[in-house]
C-alpha cells in the first residue's frame, strides 16, 4: 500500500489499540501444572542450566537462543524519517521482528539503543552475544554502521547483518544477474552508475564487484555530484570508490551507461539522461515511495530498458524481504559464525535462479496473473513465493558450510526442506495472497449495511488497497453523515439509496424480474414490488442483473432473513443441490475449513457428501490441497448408531466419486490431529499423512458450537460464514462482525467473484 494513503490516526489505532505494539512473548512449552512451572523455573531449570555451564554449546539446546535474533538500532537513520532517536524507531523494529516471524519463522526481541557513541553501541551488543542466535542491525547512519558492523563482526561469533546495506545488495544483485542474462551483457563490461552514496550504495558496488564488474566501470553520484578524486568532502567510503573521469553531474556520467542503480531520491533520472543511456540499459530506480524516475515514464521514454523499483505496484520489486529471513534463518539453522560473502553470494544466485524456474501456481494465483514466467518484467521473484524459504536458507546454510563458519552440519537436504516448510503455517499467507489476487482484478461489491460505520471504514480499506469497488446501499444523509463523523473518505464511491425517486426506473426492472422469477416460488406481486424497496433483495437484484459482482450482508440481520432471497434470486449452481457454510478459522498452524456451520440443521448422507466435495473445491480455489476429517464421536465403526453410519456412508461416497481426495471417517476429532497415534492404530487412514485442514460435521449444531468455541475460547480469528454453492458471490457477515472481519470476507468474495466468471 502506498505510504501517502496510510492514514495518520489508522496508523496510530494499529499500533496503540489492545495491547500497544505489534509483538508479544508467547511460552512454548506447557504451563499449565504445578509440575510444568516447576519444570520451567525453580527446581528444573538447574538441570539446563548445569548443562551449559558443562558444554555452553547446549545453550542451542536448551534454550531459544538458536532460533532467535535482535533487531538493533539507535534511530540515526530511520526509513526516510532520518535521527528520529531510539524510542520513535521501535515501532519499525517491532515491524522487522513480525516479518521476520511470517516469512521465516524466526524470532526477534528488538533492542533501541540510546547512544550515538559506536564505542557503547558495540560494547553494548557485544554484552547480548550469549542471548542471540544472531544480530540484525537497522537503520544506523552512515558511516557510523560501517565501523559498528565490522567491529562486531570481528568481535562476535554470531551471524550479524546490516540490511540496509546488505539486504538491498543482495536483491540488487539478484535482479542485475537476471537483467543481464536477458539482454547478453556480461557484468565485467557494463559501465555502472550508482545515484546515492549511503550504506546501500557502497554494499552493492562491493556486492557488484565479488559478481565481476571492475571498479573502473562504476561510478557514484551523490547529492553534490559525481565522486571525484578531486573532491575535498569525501568520506573513506566515498573516497575509495571515486573515480579520476572528468564528470561532473548525473547528467554526465549517466550517458552510455548500461546500469543505472537509484538509492537516492525522487526524479533525479530524467528522460533526457535516460535517452542517453546504452541500448538495452537496465534502470533499478529504488529510492521509495517515489522512484528516482516513474516507471511508466521510464518505459514510455524507452522501452527497450529492462526497469525495477522498489514499489509493490510495478514489475521487479526489489524488496529486502525476499533475502534477509531466509539468510538468517540458514545462518540460524547451521550456527554460523558469521554472514560472509560467500553466504551473500550464494543469497543473490538462489534468488537470481529461482525467478528463472516455472513459477507454481499458488504465487499466479496471488498475483492473478495465468503465467509468470522469466523476462523482461520478471527478473525478481515475488514476495509471496513460498519456495523462497526452501531455495535461500539451504543456498546460504550450505554455503556457510563450505566457507567453514557452521558449527553445525545438516546431511539431509530433504529433510531440512521438509522441516522449513513445517515450521511455516499459512495463517499469515492466505488472506495476503487472497487480498493480491483480488487486487489484480478488483470487483463491484455491494454492502447492504453500508448505514453502519464498521462497513463504512471497511469499504474505505478495501477501496484504498483496491481489493474491491465499494457499492453502498443505503440513506445518503445517513452515511453521509457517518463518514463527516468519523473523516471517512469515500470519495468516488457509488451510493443508492433503493428507497429514492432516484432509482425509481432501476427499481420497477429490478421488482418486474424479481416477479418473474419467483411468482411459483410463494411470492404476490406485491410482496415483489415492496421487497425490492429494502437494501438486501436491491442488492441481490443488483448481483443476479450483472450491475455489481458480489456482495456481502448480514451484519445487522439474522442468516435466515437473507438465506432465502439469496437463493430465490440468484439461485443454486446445480439443479436441486443444496448451499452450504464453512467458516475459516486462522490458526497458527495455518487455516482451517468448518463445515456446515449454519445452513443444514441436520444433514443426511447425500447432503454430507454434498457439503465435503463444496468445501474442498472452495479450498482448492485458495491453491490449498484439501484434507478432509468426517467428525464423529466413534472412529471407524466403534460405533454402530445411526449418526456414525451415516457418516461412513458418506465417506465411502465420497472415496467412491473422488478416489484421489484425501477424506476418511468417522473419526473423533482428538484422533484426526494426532498421527502418531492414528499411524499406530490404524494405519489404514488417509489421514496418518498428516492432519486434515478440512473438518465436516455430522450436524449443524456441532459445527456452529465447535467454530463459536475456538473463536471464543481460542483466540482464533475466523472468515465467514462463507456460503458455499450459490451460482453468484453472496457472502454473510456475522453480527458484530469487526472491520477487519468484514475486509477479509469481502476479500472472499471478490476472489469468489473472479472463479465463478471463469465457470
Amino acid at each position: 500500500m502506498d505510504k501517502k494513503k496510510v492514514r495518520e490516526q489508522d496508523a496510530l489505532d494499529y499500533h496503540s489499540d489492545g495491547k500497544p505494539g505489534k509483538i508479544e512473548v508467547i511460552p512454548t512449552k506447557s504451563t499449565k501444572s504445578q509440575r510444568d512451572l516447576a519444570l520451567a523455573y525453580s527446581p528444573g531449570v538447574a538441570l539446563p542450566c548445569l548443562k551449559i555451564a558443562e558444554n555452553v554449546e547446549d545453550v542451542y539446546k536448551y534454550t531459544a537462543k538458536g532460533n532467535l535474533v535482535a533487531v538493533i538500532s539507535n534511530g540515526t537513520a530511520v526509513l526516510g524519517l532520518g535521527d528520529i532517536g531510539a524510542e520513535a524507531s521501535k515501532p519499525v523494529m517491532e515491524g522487522k521482528g513480525i516479518l521476520f516471524k511470517i516469512f521465516a519463522g524466526i524470532d526477534v526481541f528488538d533492542l533501541e539503543l540510546n547512544t550515538k557513541n559506536i564505542d557503547e553501541f558495540v560494547q553494548v551488543v557485544k554484552a547480548l552475544e550469549p542471548t542471540f542466535g544472531g544480530i540484525n542491525l537497522e537503520d544506523i547512519k552512515a558511516p557510523d554502521c560501517f565501523e559498528i558492523e565490522d567491529r562486531l563482526k570481528a568481535e562476535l561469533k554470531i551471524p550479524i547483518m546490516h540490511d540496509d546495506q546488505h539486504g538491498t545488495a543482495i536483491i540488487a544483485s539478484a535482479g542485475l544477474l537476471n537483467a543481464l542474462e536477458i539482454i547478453g551483457k556480461k557484468i565485467e563490461n557494463i559501465q555502472i552508475v550508482v545515484s546515492g552514496a549511503g550504506a546501500a550504495a557502497f554494499s552493492c558496488v562491493r556486492l557488484f564487484m565479488s559478481l565481476g564488474a571492475t571498479r573502473e566501470n562504476i561510478i557514484l553520484v551523490d547529492s553534490k555530484g559525481v565522486v571525484r578524486e578531486d573532491r575535498s568532502d569525501l568520506t573513506p567510503q566515498k573516497r575509495q570508490f571515486s573515480t579520476k573521469r572528468d564528470l561532473k553531474t548525473l547528467d554526465d556520467a549517466i550517458k552510455n551507461t548500461d546500469f543505472f542503480l537509484g538509492l537516492s531520491k525522487a526524479d533525479v533520472l530524467l528522460p533526457a539522461m535516460l535517452l542517453t543511456m546504452a541500448e538495452k540499459a537496465i534502470v533499478f530506480a529504488l529510492a521509495n515511495p517515489d522512484p528516482e524516475i516513474d516507471y511508466n515514464l521510464a518505459v514510455a521514454t524507452r522501452p527497450d530498458i529492462i526497469m525495477a523499483t522498489g514499489r509493490s505496484d510495478f514489475p521487479n520489486q526489489v524488496n529486502n524481504v525476499l533475502g534477509f529471513p531466509f539468510i538468517f534463518r540458514g545462518a540460524l539453522d547451521v550456527r554460523a559464525t558469521c554472514i560472509n560473502e560467500e553466504m551473500k553470494l550464494a543469497a543473490v544466485r538462489a534468488i537470481a535462479n529461482l525467478a528463472k524456474t516455472p513459477v507454481p501456481e499458488i504465487v499466479n494465483v496471488a498475483y492473478n496473473q495465468k503465467n509468470i514466467i522469466f523476462g523482461e518484467k520478471y527478473i525478481i521473484p515475488k514476495p509471496l513465493d513460498p519456495r523462497l524459504l526452501t531455495t535461500v536458507a539451504p543456498a546460504v546454510a550450505k554455503a556457510a558450510m563450505e566457507s567453514g563458519v557452521a558449527k553445525k552440519h545438516i546431511t539431509d537436504w530433504d529433510n531440512y526442506e521438509k522441516e522449513l516448510i513445517q515450521r511455516m503455517g499459512q495463517d499469515n499467507t492466505i488472506m495476503r495472497n487472497l487480498a493480491n489476487r483480488a487486487k489484480i482484478s478488483p470487483q463491484r461489491v455491494v454492502f447492504a449495511d453500508a448505514e453502519e460505520y464498521k462497513v463504512l471504514k471497511a469499504a474505505q480499506i478495501l477501496l484504498e488497497e483496491k481489493i474491491a469497488i465499494p457499492i453502498l446501499l443505503g440513506r445518503k444523509k445517513v452515511i453521509e453523515k457517518i463518514r463527516e463523523e468519523y473523516g471517512l473518505e469515500l470519495e468516488g464511491v457509488q451510493i443508492i439509496d433503493p428507497r429514492s425517486e432516484d432509482v425509481a426506473e432501476t427499481r420497477q426492472k429490478y421488482a418486474d424480474l424479481f416477479f418473474k422469477k419467483v411468482q411459483r416460488k410463494g411470492y404476490n406481486l406485491y410482496e415483489t414490488q415492496n421487497n425490492i424497496f429494502t437494501r438486501n433483495y436491491f442488492g441481490l437484484m443488483m448481483l443476479e442483473n450483472g450491475d455489481a459482482d458480489a456482495m456481502v450482508s448480514g451484519l445487522t440481520r439474522q442468516y435466515s432473513d437473507l438465506l432465502r432471497p439469496a437463493i430465490d434470486i440468484i439461485g443454486v449452481e446445480k439443479e436441486n443441490s443444496k448451499i452450504s457454510a464453512m467458516q475459516m478459522m486462522l490458526t497458527k498452524d495455518g487455516p482451517l475449513f468448518l463445515a456446515d456451520t449454519i445452513v443444514i440443521t441436520k444433514p443426511d448422507t447425500d447432503d454430507l457428501v454434498e457439503i465435503a466435495i463444496n468445501v474442498a473445491k472452495m479450498v482448492q480455489k485458495f491453491n490449498i490441497e484439501p484434507r478432509i476429517a468426517m467428525l464423529s464421536y466413534s472412529n471407524f465403526g466403534s460405533s454402530k448408531d445411526a449418526e456414525p453410519r451415516m457418516v461412513r456412508e458418506a465417506v465411502e461416497k465420497i472415496k467412491e466419486k473422488y478416489p484421489n481426495l484425501v477424506v476418511d471417517g468417522e473419526i473423533q476429532p482428538s484422533l484426526a490431529f494426532n498421527t502418531e497415534t492414528l499411524a499406530q492404530n490404524y494405519s489404514f487412514s488417509d489421514l496418518v499423512t498428516g492432519k486434515p485442514n478440512i473438518l465436516i460435521f455430522p450436524t449443524l449444531s456441532a459445527g456452529n458450537i465447535a467454530y463459536k468455541l475456538l473463536q471464543s475460547v481460542g483466540g482464533i480469528d475466523t472468515v465467514g460464514p462463507i456460503l458455499l454453492g450459490l451460482k453468484k458471490s453472496f457472502h454473510l457477515l456475522q453480527l458484530g462482525s469487526t472491520v477487519r472481519e468484514i475486509v477479509n470476507i469481502t476479500t472472499i468474495a471478490c476472489v469468489d467473484a473472479i472463479e465463478k466468471r471463469k465457470i
